[in-house]
Parts: C-alpha cells; structure tokens; sequence
C-alpha cells in the first residue's frame, strides 16, 4: 500500500504585500486573536468618527476652544448624549490603545514570563484608568464643586 505525497516547490512561498507593498500580520484564523483583530478595526473606524465630530464640534464651530471652560462643560455634560459620547470616546480608545500595546508586546517581547507582566500591567492600568474616566464622567456634578458656576 502506497501512500501519495504532494510534490513541494522548490522556491518558497514569498509573503503577500500589504498595504502599498509593505508587509503586514496575517488575519488571525480564530478564536479570540480574531476577535481582537475584528475590534481593532471596528475600533478604529468608530474612534475615527468620534474624535473628528469631538474636535469639529469642541474646537472649530462657534467661538471655537476659547468658550471651553468649566461651565461650558458643565452645560454639555448636563446632557445624556453627551456624556454617552464622551465615555464611549475615552472607552474606545483605551480599549484600542491597550489592545494594541498587546500586539506590540506580542511582537517584541520573546519571554513569555516578561510578555505575561508587562501585558498585567498594562491591563491593571487600563482597567484603572477606565474606572476613573467612568467614575468621572457618570458622576459629575458641577454643583458640588464651589465657586464653579455663578
């Protein structure tokens, strides 16, 4: 009983260019590497939309950032929408953020004890940063603080 080998090419398979014929990472095959290759770019494009409506709106129409002041925070954030906003920017964001330093690390960082500790801690700061950036925005109330608004 015979067994049928395919014949192997004698030059080896060159990697595909990516974008503008620089090398680019493979699309992941599964699981949750796929998923965080998925939200990378949905991230992005949704941040992409966020941040330039938050600079049009804050920075360019009206008076532009010279009327950005306490008050006039106060009065956006009075708002439910704008404080859905504001959160899901700085929530994306971080999120991206992080999620890319990881890939970063995955790139560079060989020893796996040293990649698991530097991922924890970029994880531990992110997640405590996104609790202060909730806190901070769902709570925020300028009436407590005194002499703020008139």
């Amino acid at each position: 009983m015979g067994t049928r080998t395919d014949a192997r090419s004698a030059t080896p398979e060159r990697p595909r260019p990516g974008f503008m014929g620089y090398g680019s990472r493979e699309r992941p095959a599964g699981g949750l590497e796929l998923w965080m290759w998925l939200f990378m770019r949905i991230s992005g494009i949704v941040l992409l939309f966020l941040a330039v409506g938050h600079v049009l709106i804050m920075h360019v129409t009206a008076e532009g950032v010279g009327r950005v002041n306490f008050a006039f925070v106060a009065a956006r954030w009075g708002s439910p929408f704008w404080r859905s906003w504001d959160w899901a920017m700085l929530s994306l964001a971080l999120l991206h953020g992080i999620n890319g330093l990881r890939v970063i690390v995955q790139d560079y960082v060989r020893p796996v004890a040293i990649r698991f500790a530097v991922n924890m801690l970029f994880y531990v700061v992110g997640f405590v940063l996104f609790v202060l950036g909730t806190v901070i925005v769902f709570t925020f109330d300028p009436s407590k603080w005194p002499g703020a608004l008139k």
